[in-house]
């Protein structure tokens, strides 16, 4: 690992959990931006499909995003 690299790892396992979280939300947010860079097996593709059909099935049996993040944040 380059020092500089092993730096920014050592920063973040300072970082309390709540950042850690933001952290990661933000590094998330920057992939999503570029999804096509990102691999997708076959077998994600189908259960990809699948969930589709299922959420098309029933668009009232899962929560939506915001829903979920709302939980997730109120845990903290």
């Amino acid at each position: 690992m380059a020092p500089r690299r092993k730096d920014s790892v050592s920063a973040v396992m300072k970082m309390s959990v709540s950042e850690k979280i933001l952290a990661v939300e933000e590094i998330w947010d920057s992939i999503a931006k570029s999804p096509d860079s990102v691999p997708v097996s076959q077998a994600e593709k189908r259960e990809l499909d699948r969930r589709l059909k299922a959420m098309e099935k029933n668009p009232e049996a899962g929560s939506s995003w915001s829903e979920v993040r709302r939980r997730v944040r109120s845990q903290r």
